[in-house]
């Protein structure tokens, strides 16, 4: 079974976004979207004008955050051979019901990809604003990076 990561959230956080589950770059790297070509750093810097992609793990995650935007992922565990979301098993999601306590602000949470859109009914249902984004990994590339952009500058409407 392959375990995720905390969720990265403050307070003042308003907006989350919601990946499937770390891919292995990830995993190993115990650092959220480290495939070197995986587009979220890239894509989210741009949507907050902050060279993301550019900065440090930890100073990448400060400044998301004090931009009020959190990151966390729909699943907790699962199995799954190499990274793609087709390959998920035994799935376990997350404690939703605690991003209350942890973000009291939040608002609007946003699904990075249709694999973890699927839970976008549920937090819905839950009284957030919904939004499905097209997938920053690699293995979407049906879009280019300034078509998902246009996309996913609606993080901040």
């Amino acid at each position: 079974m392959l375990i995720g990561f905390p969720p990265v959230v403050a307070a003042d956080t308003h907006t989350l976004i919601l990946g499937s589950f770390p891919g292995e770059a990830s995993l190993a790297a115990t650092q959220y979207y480290a495939h070197p070509r995986n587009q979220f750093w890239r894509l989210l810097g741009a949507v907050l004008d902050d060279p993301l992609a550019e900065l440090a793990y930890e100073e990448r995650l400060r400044r998301v955050l004090s931009h009020g935007i959190g990151v966390w992922d729909v699943l907790a565990a699962c199995h799954r051979e190499g990274s793609l979301d087709a390959a998920i098993r035994n799935a376990q999601p997350n404690d939703f019901a605690s991003l209350r306590e942890h973000a009291p602000k939040l608002r609007k949470v946003c699904f990075n990809g249709k694999t973890a859109g699927r839970f976008a009914p549920v937090i819905g249902a839950a009284g957030y604003t919904t939004l499905v984004l097209p997938s920053s990994s690699p293995a979407n590339a049906m879009l280019s990076f300034d078509q998902k952009l246009r996309l996913w500058r609606d993080i901040l409407t």
